[in-house]
């Protein structure tokens, strides 16, 4: 048993986290935060749908060094400054411990995200503050390394942590990544840890999103996490996975069928 191998942490349940009445959140949002008239427009749908949560990226980790990087501590602001207006909560990516300081001020929950997991460094810097965060699985990483991971920023004395399981890397290419749905019911089943799913990246496609977000919430899952865009062919990011305004209203729509 994974709890066997490690020291199990005693976390708030993400709706303890926030106060949220239904235990099953939704986190929705553009991969990359462009512009204000992008950010408002997605805003505007989560709010009417009464969602609590937009994601959007500001540090941006690219395989190229010559793509879109992100708008950066700017793009904080421009998220927080919707978010307050909308009255949504803001999840946004660091990557680097060094803008810890003057980005949590715009940040309602950190994400390290896949690439970063690995980085004990980082991972020790969130933990020393009472931020809650999302810890996102590496995409080479096993369980054991995942929840070890988490265990890194429990041990600084943050117990604010949220996984998230994204998909992992195996010989199969007809999904962006291979969702670990087994990972998800081990991790409900050994521990206290609140657990959501990102669809878009375990997928990378936009025609089984629904099914699968259905399966994962007979899982018991704590929430989903999608990306959505106001113009998704024109994105400067992952423009394939994103899911336009009226697909999201859309999947929301028959999503809210299956949870009834």
């Amino acid at each position: 048993m994974i709890s066997q191998l490690t020291h199990p942490i005693n976390s708030p349940s993400l709706a303890d986290m926030f106060e949220i009445d239904d235990g099953f959140s939704i986190m929705a949002g553009p991969c990359s935060i462009e512009s204000i008239k992008q950010m408002e427009s997605i805003a505007q749908v989560l709010k009417q749908k009464q969602i609590k949560f937009m994601r959007g990226g500001a540090y941006k980790p690219r395989t190229s060094p010559y793509d879109f990087q992100g708008l950066g501590i700017e793009g904080l602001k421009l998220l927080k400054d919707v978010c307050k207006k909308f009255s949504l909560l803001s999840v946004s990516e660091i990557l680097d411990p060094r803008d810890i300081e003057k980005a949590i001020d715009y940040i309602d929950v950190i994400q390290i995200g896949s690439r970063s997991m690995p980085n004990t460094a980082l991972l020790k810097e969130v933990g020393k503050t009472n931020h809650p965060i999302l810890l996102k699985r590496g995409m080479m990483s096993t369980l054991k390394e995942f929840l070890l991971a988490a265990e890194y920023i429990a041990c600084e004395g943050n117990k604010n942590i949220i996984l998230c399981e994204r998909g992992i890397r195996t010989i199969e290419d007809s999904t962006r990544n291979t969702l670990d749905i087994s990972s998800v019911a081990i991790i409900k089943k050994e521990t206290s840890l609140s657990v959501i799913i990102d669809l878009s990246h375990s997928l990378g496609r936009k025609d089984i999103l629904l099914p699968i977000a259905n399966a994962v919430i007979a899982l018991g899952v704590d929430g989903i996490m999608l990306e959505v865009h106001d113009d998704p062919s024109n994105a400067l990011s992952d423009s394939k996975q994103q899911l336009s305004i009226q697909e999201f209203e859309d999947f929301y729509e028959e999503l809210s069928k299956f949870r009834i």
